[in-house]
C-alpha cells in the first residue's frame, strides 16, 4: 500500500492548496487500522467528497465508484491505484441489468482484511442544502460482510462533510466524524431473516447520525465555536456517545438564545479564546499539559520562518498566480455541466491550468536563460505559490505577527494566561448552560451544574 500512502499525501496537500482551512471534528471516533470499517458520508460536493476522507480519515479507504468513471483512462489510472471499486447504477444504466456482485464481493474482503470502504449513501451528489433519503448499499456492504465472515465486528463511521461556500477556490471546510454504528450479531441475526427490514433499519441509524453531523449550525464559523463551547463544558473522560449528544444539543438550542444578551458576550470571547489558540498554533488540549522540552523554541522558529521567510516568497507569487486564479474561477463557472461539481471542476482544471502554466514559464526560461535558471524557476514557481497561500491564510494574523512572537517568546507564560481563560470560561458556560436550558431536555452530567442550574444540563 505504498503506492496509496504516496497518493493519500499528494491528494492532501492538493486539498490543503485548495481549501484554505480543512477543519476535522471527531477523528477519535475512526476506529484503528485493522477494524473492519465503512465510512458513510452526505454527498455534496462530487469527488472532492472522497478525496477529502481519503486525506483526513487516517486510513487505507477504499471507495465505490461509478463504473462509468472508469471508462477514462486518466480517471481509471488514478482509481486502480487508490483501490476504488467499480459499482454500476441505475442513475448510468436505466435500461441495463445492474450486476453488483464482483462489487460486493471485492468489498467484503476488504472489510474482513480490516480495511476500510467508503460509500456515499445518498448515491448521486447533489447541491441541495439538506440530506437526501439514504440508499440501502452501505448497510447491505456491512450487514454482508459480518454474515459472510462470522465473528467479523463491521463499524459504520457517519461522516458529515461541511462545505463553506463550496464553489470557491481557498473555501473552508467542516469533516465529522460521528460515534460509529457497530454491526454485531445481533443486526447479523436480523438480516438473516429478513434482508430487507434489517438493511433499511441500520439504513435508518445511519440517516439519524448523518442529520445530526450535516444540520449543525448556521455557518461554519458557528460551528466552530460550538464545539469550542462544547469542550469548555463536557467532563475530562467524556463517552463518544455523550460528545456527539452534547455537539448536537448545543447546535440544536443555540439559535433559539443566540440573542441573548449574556449569551453574545459568551460566543464573542469563546471566539476570542479559539483566536488565540490558533495564533499561537496551539490546541485546547495543548493547555492540559505542560510543554515539552525544546517545543519553546520550535514554535518560535515556524513563526520567525512565517514572517521572514514565506512573506518575501509570497511577494512574486501573488504576480504570477493571480491571473491564474482569476481564470479558474472563471472556468469553474461556466463550463461544470452541474452546480455541485463546480468545485470538482476547479480542482481538476486547476490543477492542469497551473501545471501548464508552470511549465510553460519554465520552458521559456529554460530556452531564452538557459537550463540553470529553468531549474531554479522550476523549484520557486511552486514554493512562491505555497508561500502566497501560506500569507493569505494566516491573513489577520500577520498583522499581529509581532505581539504572536512576543507571547511565543514566553510559552509557558501564555499557557498560563491560556488556563486561567479557560478556567473563567468553562464557569462561565456552566452558568449560562444553567440559566438557558430547555426544561424539557434532561441533564446528563449533574455534576456539571453551573450557578441558577436545575440538576445539571446539556444544552
Amino acid at each position: 500500500m505504498l503506492v496509496y500512502r504516496f497518493m493519500q499525501r499528494i491528494l492532501g496537500f492538493l486539498a490543503e492548496v485548495f481549501f484554505r482551512q480543512i477543519e476535522v471534528v471527531g477523528d477519535e471516533h475512526v476506529p484503528a487500522e485493522g477494524t473492519a470499517t465503512i465510512f458513510a458520508g452526505n454527498h455534496p460536493n462530487s469527488l472532492l467528497d472522497p478525496v477529502l476522507i481519503i486525506a483526513r480519515g487516517g486510513r487505507i479507504v477504499h471507495f465505490a465508484a461509478k463504473d462509468v468513471l472508469f471508462q477514462s483512462r486518466v480517471l481509471r489510472f488514478f482509481l486502480d491505484r487508490l483501490g476504488a471499486v467499480p459499482v454500476a447504477r441505475r442513475a448510468d444504466h436505466p435500461d441495463g441489468r445492474l450486476e453488483n456482485d464482483d462489487a460486493f464481493d471485492r468489498m467484503f474482503g476488504v472489510l474482513a482484511a480490516g480495511r476500510a470502504v467508503g460509500i456515499f449513501p445518498e448515491g448521486l451528489s447533489h447541491d441541495a442544502a439538506h440530506l437526501s433519503r439514504l440508499k440501502t448499499g452501505a448497510a447491505r456492504i456491512a450487514l454482508g460482510a459480518a454474515e459472510r465472515h462470522p465473528g467479523l465486528v463491521v463499524r459504520v463511521v457517519p461522516t458529515g462533510l461541511t462545505y463553506v461556500r463550496r464553489r470557491r477556490f481557498r473555501s473552508r471546510v467542516l469533516i465529522q466524524f460521528g460515534a460509529p454504528i457497530t454491526v454485531g450479531a445481533d443486526e447479523v441475526e436480523a438480516f438473516r431473516s429478513d434482508p430487507q427490514a434489517a438493511s433499511r433499519a441500520l439504513t435508518e441509524r445511519l440517516e439519524a447520525s448523518l442529520r445530526d453531523l450535516t444540520v449543525n449550525a448556521e455557518d461554519w464559523d458557528t460551528l466552530r465555536v460550538l464545539d469550542g463551547v462544547r469542550r469548555l463544558y463536557q467532563p475530562a473522560d467524556v463517552s463518544l456517545e455523550h460528545r456527539t449528544e452534547l455537539a448536537r444539543r448545543f447546535n440544536a438550542v443555540y439559535p433559539s438564545v443566540a440573542e441573548q444578551p449574556e449569551i453574545v458576550a459568551l460566543y464573542t470571547r469563546v471566539q476570542a479564546y479559539l483566536e488565540r489558540l490558533r495564533a499561537d498554533g496551539l490546541t485546547d488540549r495543548d493547555l492540559r499539559r505542560e510543554p515539552a522540552p525544546g517545543e519553546t523554541l520550535a514554535r518560535v522558529s515556524r513563526h520567525l520562518v512565517l514572517m521572514l521567510v514565506w512573506m518575501p516568497l509570497a511577494l512574486p507569487g501573488f504576480v504570477f498566480h493571480l491571473p491564474l486564479a482569476l481564470a479558474i474561477g472563471f472556468a469553474g463557472l461556466h463550463l461544470s455541466p452541474r452546480k455541485d461539481v463546480i468545485a470538482t471542476t476547479k480542482f481538476v482544471l486547476g490543477l492542469l491550468l497551473m501545471l501548464a502554466a508552470f511549465g510553460a514559464v519554465v520552458l521559456g526560461i529554460g530556452l531564452f536563460a538557459g537550463p540553470a535558471w529553468a531549474l531554479a524557476a522550476a523549484g520557486l514557481l511552486p514554493l512562491s505559490g505555497y508561500a502566497t497561500l501560506r500569507v493569505v491564510e494566516r491573513g489577520a494574523l500577520m498583522f499581529r505577527a509581532t505581539g504572536t512572537l512576543g507571547r511565543l517568546l514566553s510559552l509557558r507564560r501564555e499557557l498560563a494566561d491560556l488556563r486561567a481563560e479557560r478556567a473563567a470560561l468553562e464557569q462561565a458556560v456552566l452558568g449560562a448552560v444553567g440559566r438557558f436550558r430547555p426544561a424539557s431536555m434532561t441533564p446528563i452530567f449533574p455534576d456539571r451544574a453551573g450557578p441558577g442550574a436545575d440538576a445539571g444540563f446539556i444544552p
